[in-house]
């Protein structure tokens, strides 16, 4: 009962279905009964106008007709639906009893002219007393168990149709409702798949009059949000290009002091100044790739070789590599293409390898690779490193964000970069350990869909 109390408070097709169907079933209910009881009714009225009409015929035979002692029956194949007539003279008595066959009440001379229903001991009578021409009473008598019988198959025949339809005005009513709302429940299965950086205006076509208004309002409401993230994401970029001016001053002045003579303590704390500036250049430097790959932009058509996309990236980062004695390369593999920006492509590998080398201890391994799957091409990038716990795994994206514990410095930015252009591709990210055993190192893979997947 809470069940579909709590699913007809929170669904409006389910409300209007459950009011119909009661309002329909009350309905038929009440024409039912109704057709019923004027079914009952007719079957009443046809045999007292039966009573009344063999009365009038043995009216116009008497006196040719006289009913034997203890009155006339004529039969029926039915023997419920026998009719009796009788006379009743003085010699009735004043109470109904029993003829001498036992079929029938003999009917007291004292019952007034008119329809009368008796109870006798093999049931109700329905009797019709008349005074004839000859001055003589007549009585016609039935049993009410016939016409019982009779109103009762009439009145069923009757409610046979709403029995029948009633069921199938339930079934098309629910259908007709789930065909009705199917543009409401398409709606909401497109906006519920769509990534959290999509703000394109929803299609307001084919949508229902009472519906559109609201759709105008969430598209008015996107709009604004679409906004308020582009005023941000510029003020990221422009904040980051101010800056990269002074930091480039204040690093060529660390330079130019580094040729000065001074103390061993300076020169210590002037290390240190010069490692600050770099970090924040590479911040800055992060802060202008996210920015770059949360605007969204085009795929382009030419396709890209991973293999060159992974040279390009050995060259930049072997020297981080060797400088801290890892084996970085490429494994044996096909030479497979995807559809994608070169510079996507590229910033994505590099973050990926980049903190690869990072969160590696010195001697450890990074192996990329890629392979065709049923899903698209899918970049890999395994590494000996501690990997990522479970319980880390839902925030390794999110921006500035950093496992506790770790001794390497960074921006917290390079996964949430590689994220930000892997759903401008459409492509999936899967994170695992690289030794499931061990739970250690960790393999990120993407898979970039090809046109037949997207």
């Amino acid at each position: 009962m809470d069940g579909l109390k709590k699913r007809l408070n929170g669904s409006v097709r389910y409300r209007l279905s459950f009011s119909l169907s009661v309002t329909v079933i009350a309905i038929a209910l009440a024409a039912g009964a109704f057709s019923f009881v004027s079914a009952f009714n007719q079957a009443e009225e046809l045999q007292d106008d039966a009573l009344i009409q063999i009365a009038a015929l043995a009216d116009q035979s008497a006196p040719r007709w006289t009913p034997a002692a203890g009155g006339t029956e004529l039969k029926d194949s039915d023997n419920d639906s026998s009719v009796y007539l009788q006379t009743l003279g003085a010699a009735a008595s004043a109470q109904p009893h029993r003829t001498p066959l036992g079929k029938m009440p003999v009917l007291p001379a004292t019952l007034a002219d008119g329809l009368h229903t008796i109870d006798w001991e093999r049931g109700a009578y329905r009797v019709l007393v008349k005074t004839i021409h000859t001055g003589d009473k007549i009585a016609v008598l039935q049993e009410t168990s016939a016409r019982d019988d009779t109103a009762y198959r009439s009145a069923l025949n009757t409610l046979l149709p709403f029995l029948i339809l009633v069921p199938v005005l339930l079934f098309l009513i629910a259908q007709l409702i789930r065909k009705i709302f199917r543009p409401i429940t398409e709606l909401s299965r497109q906006i519920d798949a769509r990534a959290e950086n999509d703000l394109r205006p929803v299609r307001d076509a084919h949508l229902p009059s009472e519906i559109r208004p609201f759709v105008l309002a969430i598209n008015r409401l996107l709009a604004r949000v679409a906004e308020a993230v582009n005023i941000q994401r510029r003020f990221v970029a422009d904040a980051a290009h101010e800056l990269r001016s002074p930091l480039t001053a204040l690093s060529l002045q660390a330079e130019r002091l580094e040729h000065l003579p001074m103390s061993d303590s300076a020169r210590e704390r002037l290390h240190i100044l010069e490692d600050g500036i770099q970090r924040a250049a590479r911040l800055l430097n992060q802060l202008l790739s996210l920015s770059k790959a949360q605007t969204a932009a085009g795929q382009a058509d030419a396709e890209i070789s991973i293999r060159d996309i992974y040279r390009l990236v050995l060259e930049d980062l072997m020297p981080l590599a060797k400088a801290k004695h890892i084996d970085l390369g490429v494994l044996h593999g096909p030479d497979l293409a995807v559809r994608a920006k070169e510079l996507d492509l590229y910033t994505m590998v590099k973050n990926l390898v980049d903190n690869a080398i990072r969160y590696t201890p010195a001697g450890g391994r990074v192996d990329l690779s890629a392979e065709a799957s049923p899903q698209g091409t899918a970049i890999r990038v395994v590494d000996t490193g501690p990997g990522i716990p479970l319980t880390e795994r839902e925030r390794i994206f999110d921006p500035f964000h950093r496992i506790l514990g770790t001794e390497q410095v960074g921006s917290g930015l390079g996964l949430a970069i590689v994220k930000a252009i892997a759903e401008r591709l459409n492509a999936g990210i899967q994170l695992d350990f690289a030794d499931s055993a061990a739970r250690t190192g960790l393999a990120i893979t993407i898979t970039i869909p090809g046109p037949e997947q997207a």
